[in-house]
């Protein structure tokens, strides 16, 4: 094989190895990360605590209460206040965590189990047992108005139904992919090396093509996240689902992380042994050869 086949092959793969080295982050983050019931479970479970998470779901909780039980127009304002801040109490409770860990598993399944079989219609989440548990502190309270507070037709939808087919069949592209688009990247890498014909050069763009790969995924992160807080509508919390937003891209910004360090010191390997190589040929360049040594000696 002619060096310019070799340097052309080793090109092509190495350039394939860094473009599908962020895409395998991607596709393994969304299998292993968000695909995995116990795993995406771990991360939402903090936000449990979280002040933003904890204030917009007070909010909606005591709107969607408050939509149910019709009071007069003067005791509207004490009632609110009042809904309020036993809603809010409640969140700071052991009960309220736990409906928090249940509602999200509960999505997290429906969701799933949504895209691995080919249903029809939106995949909806029934909340009553947070409503319930609410109900009853209210109830607790002595609040006249808590046994009118109803608990059914608490669904929410997660999905609608016209995103399904559209979200099913990315899901399934991301299942094939998740394990093998790594592995590619390391088989491509590796070959592009091993065929190249200066192999230094060729690690040191591996480094910068992984580091710039992770770089872009990075930018990419932060571009989603811009855009989906401007899709929300406008009586969803933007703080609270940045928040979400946030645990959910912590290990896939983890990864970017990791990615631009390995690129990086992968690169700054090649250059400094590029140099002690330069340097330790320029000192057998300058050395005076043996023979000529000893014509001095003997002079």
């Amino acid at each position: 094989m002619s060096p310019r086949v070799r340097s052309a092959l080793s090109t092509v793969l190495i350039g394939l190895a860094c473009l599908l080295a962020p895409l395998g982050a991607l596709s393994t983050w969304a299998m292993y990360g968000l695909g995995d019931s116990a795993r995406y479970e771990a991360t939402m479970a903090p936000l449990a605590a979280d002040a933003d998470v904890r204030d917009a779901i007070a909010a909606g909780v005591t709107d969607g209460i408050l939509r149910e039980v019709h009071v007069r127009p003067r005791l509207q304002g004490p009632v609110n206040h009042f809904v309020r801040d036993a809603v809010r109490s409640f969140t700071e409770t052991e009960a309220y965590r736990t409906a928090w860990e249940a509602a999200n598993l509960a999505a997290h399944e429906a969701v799933m189990r949504a895209l691995r079989e080919d249903r029809e219609g939106a995949v909806t989440v029934d909340l009553a047992p947070v409503t319930e548990r609410v109900k009853r502190r209210l109830a607790d309270d002595h609040m006249p108005l808590a046994a009118r507070i109803p608990v059914e037709h608490t669904e929410i939808t997660v999905l609608e139904a016209e995103d399904m087919a559209r979200l099913r069949k990315g899901f399934h592209v991301l299942e094939l992919a998740g394990f093998w688009l790594p592995v590619a990247s390391v088989v491509f890498a590796a070959a592009g090396i091993i065929v190249a014909v200066c192999r230094r050069r060729a690690v040191l763009a591996t480094g910068l093509g992984t580091a710039l790969g992770a770089t872009l995924l990075g930018v990419a992160i932060t571009v989603g996240r811009t855009l989906t807080l401007d899709d929300l509508p406008p009586d969803v919390s933007r703080t609270a689902a940045g928040a979400v937003y946030d645990a959910l891209t912590e290990t896939l910004r983890f990864v970017c992380w990791l990615l631009l360090a390995m690129g990086l010191t992968v690169a700054l390997t090649a250059v400094l042994v590029g140099v002690c190589t330069r340097h330790r040929q320029a000192a057998r360049a300058t050395r005076p050869a043996p023979a000529e040594q000893s014509t001095q000696v003997g002079v």
